[in-house]
């Protein structure tokens, strides 16, 4: 008589308690639930203060820029609600429309400087010695960490018209009509001794942050090119520029919009005069809101210079990622 035995299944345990609908497969524990969830409470209290920071006075300026309100509101705490109106005599203003094409030029003028003038730093302090590059740091570092508005008090001084370091120096030289000169005479005067300040002020972030890009860079790949007999020009373009190139866009980017809303130069410096003739978007904004107390229309032109500068670094980024897909 032949007697037959049930075989065991041949599969693994682990396998075999799977394939019974699941029952073997370890449920998440709490201690797991809590892991994935670390991240987003890590974020909810920056979340939380750009909202608070940011997110609400956003929201407040939004309001108001549909409001009629002026001194004779906030002293009767009334609200009166205007509709576009702020907006339509916005646009409609050739006054709104020279002063944004004014604010373009000066931004796009002074980030060009600002980035050539930042590569070529970055670039020599990866060529110094180690005590040359430590000075030199030291000195970016001292100029990048001035607060702004001691920075714009040192430039008017430098610039003051009697007894002003810039014009005893020019005096000095030779070019004696410049002893009594008056920088904030005219508009294009003003705006040279602003782009100054801000390239000044600027430079190093551009410069350190390079500099660090430039560490990077494996030193095989600059070995490989100069046994292909790559001169310096061609190493910087084939190895060095494409390390860099990211850092550059990201940049770019940073101080298009640092220099954009650069109020707090060109406002101390000389309130946006001569004539308003040097006034940009945020100065223009703060004047028109605060100094005439159209506290409405100063806040239709704050949303409308958001709105510009969102359109300007969208612009950017799309540039900026078609040439990121070109290269793939």
């Amino acid at each position: 008589m032949t007697v037959q035995t049930e075989r065991p299944p041949s599969g693994p345990a682990d396998v075999r308690k799977a394939d019974d609908g699941g029952a073997g497969r370890p449920k998440p524990t709490a201690a797991s639930r809590a892991g994935a969830f670390a991240p987003y409470l890590l974020l909810l209290p920056a979340c939380a203060a750009t909202v608070l920071l940011l997110g609400w006075p956003l929201l407040k300026d939004l309001l108001l820029s549909f409001q009629n309100l002026n001194m004779a509101q906030l002293i009767q705490h009334v609200t009166e609600w205007n509709g576009i109106e702020n907006y339509e005599e916005t646009l409609t203003s050739e006054q709104f429309w020279r002063v944004t094409l004014r604010s373009i030029l000066f931004t796009a003028a002074n980030v060009v400087l600002i980035m050539i003038g930042g590569t070529l730093i970055g670039l020599l302090l990866a060529r110094l010695g180690r005590r040359m590059r430590f000075t030199l740091l030291i000195g970016l570092v001292l100029a990048w960490a001035m607060p702004v508005v001691a920075a714009t008090t040192v430039y008017q001084w430098l610039f003051a018209q009697r007894f002003g370091v810039v014009n005893w120096v020019l005096d000095k030289l030779g070019w004696h009509s410049m002893a009594d000169y008056s920088w904030t005479s005219s508009q294009m005067s003003t705006f040279f001794v602003v782009t100054v300040l801000i390239v000044w002020m600027s430079i190093p972030f551009v410069a350190i942050n390079l500099y660090a890009a430039t560490t990077t860079i494996p030193n095989e790949l600059y070995e490989a090119a100069s046994l292909d007999g790559a001169g310096v020009w061609r190493s910087f373009t084939t190895v060095t520029m494409p390390f860099l190139r990211p850092f550059l866009y990201a940049t770019t980017f940073l101080e298009i919009i640092w220099v954009f809303k650069a109020f707090v130069q060109v406002y101390t410096f000389n309130e946006g005069g001569p004539d308003r003739l040097t006034e940009i978007l945020p100065v223009y904004a703060y004047v028109e809101g605060v100094g005439n107390q159209h506290y409405g229309m100063g806040a239709a032109i704050a949303v409308l210079t958001i709105l510009i500068l969102l359109g300007l670094t969208s612009y950017y980024l799309r540039i900026v990622l078609k040439q990121e897909e070109d290269e793939l």
